[in-house]
């Protein structure tokens, strides 16, 4: 019985639209992004791959409203996006904690920036702390924990204000492998629970096919979708299924003959 299949743009309908993407990014005489057009949809696990340098970092810049795009609009439900109005979050390739806070002050303070009461936001960090797995240590310091318990931290900072969209900047490259399988499967448990809507942007291909929806394949520079790929395998994957293979190595002769 086939328990997967893997489709091609267009063969497949997602639900309501989160973000429309229309964009082009040029630093001065590079082009970095060529007319990338895309969406991503309410509760989707979008997973964005691609060689090394092609503008991955950049296009998770751009969707986050960090930068700006030199031509096209990134809009958020109809709106162009502005991370001053739109409820944006970013979880970047290295563990971003305050080396002077405390794990609850440090999940908390983004709340409190955000004008939410003092005991609301600490019950609030407190929540989002045990939704990660690190209750117990509310009170530890960054030089206490591991790198993988800091980028737990960093998710939960994440996940406090109740984000519309959640940028993760291949998270758990600098991990080791058991403790960056470990955090597949545990952002897999926060995303199934919680249901926000993720761009995730990777280099490895496990990875992608693990946790995404929906894989966009992108080439080398300047960067353009090569690639789109529906995944609906049954979770939590198996590693070591004929189909959960079969998908990794579609991806990855994609990637390997990217433009």
């Amino acid at each position: 019985m086939e328990v997967g299949s893997l489709h091609r743009l267009g063969e497949k309908k997602m639900a309501s639209q989160l973000l429309d993407v229309n964009i082009s990014k040029k630093y001065s005489s590079m082009d970095v992004l060529d007319n990338l057009v895309f969406s991503v949809e309410e509760n989707e696990f979008l997973v964005i791959v691609g060689p090394t340098g092609c503008g991955k970092t950049t296009l998770g810049n751009i969707l986050s409203g960090i930068e700006k795009p030199t031509a096209g609009k990134v809009r958020i439900r109809g709106e162009i996006i502005d991370p001053h109005v739109h409820n944006i979050s970013y979880v970047f390739q290295e563990p971003s904690c305050i080396p002077w806070y405390t794990m609850i002050e440090d999940v908390s303070m983004g709340l409190e920036i955000r004008g939410v009461d003092g005991a609301k936001a600490i019950q609030r960090a407190k929540d989002v702390i045990k939704l990660v797995d690190m209750a117990g240590f509310e009170d530890y310091y960054p030089w206490q924990i591991s790198g993988g318990m800091k980028q737990r931290v960093a998710i939960a900072r994440a996940y406090a204000t109740n984000p519309d969209l959640l940028i993760m900047d291949e998270p758990f490259g600098h991990l080791d492998a058991q403790t960056r399988y470990l955090m597949q499967i545990e952002i897999m448990r926060i995303w199934e629970q919680e249901k926000k809507t993720v761009v995730f942007i990777t280099n490895n291909i496990e990875e992608a096919v693990y946790l995404a929806s929906r894989i966009i394949v992108l080439s080398k520079l300047p960067a353009h979708m090569k690639g789109e790929y529906t995944v609906d395998l049954p979770r939590p994957r198996d590693l070591t299924s004929p189909e959960f293979l079969e998908f990794r190595a579609t991806i990855t002769r994609e990637c390997e003959i990217v433009e």
